[in-house]
């Protein structure tokens, strides 16, 4: 394996800029390939599961990954919606395959975060699997900030959101449009209830004129890397194919997470002790467990894949006390 490179000072200074960063060639895309098929082994899985039980006429299995869950959704919206739930788990980042960690903790990526944050001890958190699909309402994420479903207290924190996308995205396919320069300031003034009860920040809140926006075209083997107060949206996919991705987030350790804390009672119903629930919601986003995935200090930190595994199934489990999401004015109060 090539020796994992940092970001130049030249890519590190034009992020701190501009707010965002696409680095066109972090992987090798065949990398991406094992993730691809496990997940596309997950859809089949499910599918066939729907089929015998009468919900889902075709399998639809001569189409390819990016094409499959589309034609699913065009016979069913209901076996569509369930195959996406077995997909994101619990509350939205449950997909922890080998494959699935392989991605979070790759070496070549987080030699690139740990530039932006300028530590070597890294902290991966929150990750969210995303199936666009083309001509799919729902799948147009209006303008927000990260932040907006992050802890206030982290606000002025620095939290990467890494964006991998599994397909070329354009603009075609919808990808991210992103807001330069306008990630200094405030966390801006967000509504909840926007287009599939996704947050929004309203053109007129926004600190610019949107139609000032970049286009953050990446291709496959590429990732977007944005700032929690990054302003950013995206637009319909008009393709005819699912425009794949993942975004992961990652901080330097000196933020506040949740790393090593799990309950010490965990009861049949998933209430956990109050201390748990006292020293988790430090953490940016209580919901997730926190993970050590860089330390060159302390290696003896960094998680194995076992322990993921534990730590996902145990916050699955426990019954959550704290907000997932900040609280926000509704668009329609």
């Amino acid at each position: 394996m090539a020796t994992p490179r940092p970001l130049t000072p030249a890519q590190v200074a034009f992020f701190h800029e501009e707010g965002y960063l696409i680095v066109p060639d972090v992987f090798d895309p065949a990398a991406l390939e094992p993730l691809r098929q496990e997940i596309h082994g997950e859809i089949n899985r499910k599918a066939r599961e729907l089929h015998a039980a009468g919900k889902l006429e075709r399998l639809h299995d001569d189409l390819g990954f990016d094409r499959q869950l589309s034609a699913i959704y065009r016979e069913s919206k209901a076996a569509g919606d369930a195959i996406v739930r077995h997909l994101m788990g619990v509350r939205g980042g449950g997909y922890y395959s080998p494959e699935m960690f392989s991605l979070i903790v790759n070496p070549h990526l987080v030699a690139k975060i740990a530039s932006l944050v300028a530590s070597d001890e890294i902290v991966a958190s929150a990750y969210r699997i995303r199936p666009k699909l083309p001509h799919f309402g729902a799948g147009v994420v209006p303008w927000h900030q990260d932040s907006g479903y992050l802890a206030e207290h982290c606000d002025e924190h620095l939290i990467i959101t890494c964006w991998v996308p599994f397909v070329d995205a354009t603009a075609e396919n919808g990808c991210m449009q992103i807001l330069p320069r306008t990630h200094r300031g405030r966390v801006y003034q967000h509504h909840a209830g926007g287009n599939a009860d996704f947050l929004v920040i309203r053109d007129q809140d926004l600190p610019v004129d949107p139609s000032g926006a970049i286009t953050a075209a990446c291709p496959r083997g590429g990732a977007v890397f944005m700032s929690n107060r990054t302003p950013h949206c995206s637009t319909p996919n008009v393709s005819d194919h699912i425009r794949w991705s993942v975004d992961l987030r990652y901080k330097a350790a000196d933020v506040p997470n949740n790393v090593d804390v799990v309950p010490a009672r965990l009861d049949e119903r998933g209430h956990a002790d109050p201390e748990f629930y006292e020293k988790v919601n430090v953490a940016c986003y209580p919901p997730d467990a926190d993970i050590v995935v860089r330390s060159k200090a302390h290696p003896e930190k960094v998680i194995d894949y076992a322990r993921y595994v534990q730590l996902r199934e145990i916050y699955d489990r426990t019954e959550p006390a704290f907000p997932e999401v900040r609280a926000w004015p509704s668009l329609k109060m």
